[in-house]
């Protein structure tokens, strides 16, 4: 999906397979538990791929798709002028919750 994504000449809400289970039809939608069920889900799409993956490694994988650095100079030019705020707002809502969720991945849990 993100190759197809790269050659895209234009593209829309849509078009971006947010992390999570449910397409969210806005920015609000995409919440950092709305994020964890996606990449904790048993059905988690690149679920073969990621074999013996930690959720951390999962989490890291997601930043760097989704980091400002990357997807406002690569993704967000050609997002279609209509979409492009509620994209940039979704993207930023995705990474401040896959920071959270690494932050949270970080901290030894002190029950164990």
């Amino acid at each position: 999906m993100w190759q197809t994504l790269q050659k895209a000449e234009r593209l829309t809400w849509i078009s971006f397979p947010w992390p999570l289970i449910k397409q969210p039809s806005t920015p609000e939608d995409i919440t950092t538990n709305a994020v964890d069920a996606y990449i904790l889900s048993p059905y988690y799409p690149e679920k073969d791929k990621d074999k013996g993956r930690s959720h951390r490694d999962r989490i890291k994988e997601h930043i760097r798709r989704w980091h400002p650095d990357r997807f406002d100079t690569k993704l967000l030019p050609r997002v279609v002028e209509s979409d492009r705020e509620n994209v940039k707002e979704g993207a930023g809502a995705v990474v401040r919750g896959l920071n959270d969720l690494l932050r949270r991945a970080n901290t030894p849990n002190p029950f164990d």
